[in-house]
């Protein structure tokens, strides 16, 4: 008698063991209006949401200088987003950065413990000296 026993992890649709924390800074083209600015970023929020992910925070740094010229433009506007998302979409949302023509770069990392835990401490000291500029 053969007893075959199944050592794999049962997944349901509400636990993904694949399920990674991301963060992903992208320069956008600086001829984009606010409007269109406002729309691409708004683009690869939903894309992450759409696609199982969740989207922890996102920061606009605005119009910059880049350190050298790319496509014959010397700013950009830089965004961060840092997310959670299945493995396997990560590869989806780095093809859809490299098709669009309004993305003149793009860099995304995945997260370990230490660096969730430093950001999760950077997003409180911003918030806190975001109040005392608004109580002075």
């Amino acid at each position: 008698m053969v007893f075959y026993i199944n050592l794999l992890p049962l997944q349901s649709e509400n636990f993904n063991i694949n399920m990674n924390n991301y963060e992903v800074v992208f320069i956008s083209t600086p001829v984009l209006s606010n409007e269109e600015y406002k729309n691409v970023v708004a683009k690869y929020t939903n894309f992450i949401t759409n696609n199982g992910g969740e989207v922890t925070s996102k920061e606009d740094w605005g119009l910059r200088q880049l350190a050298y010229p790319i496509e014959k433009k010397t700013t950009g506007f830089y965004t961060l987003v840092e997310f959670s998302l299945p493995t396997e979409n990560l590869k989806k949302l780095e093809v859809e950065f490299k098709r669009d023509e309004n993305i003149m770069r793009f860099l995304s990392t995945r997260l370990n413990k230490y660096a969730l835990k430093y950001n999760d401490s950077r997003r409180i000291r911003l918030s806190n000296k975001k109040e005392e500029k608004q109580e002075a």
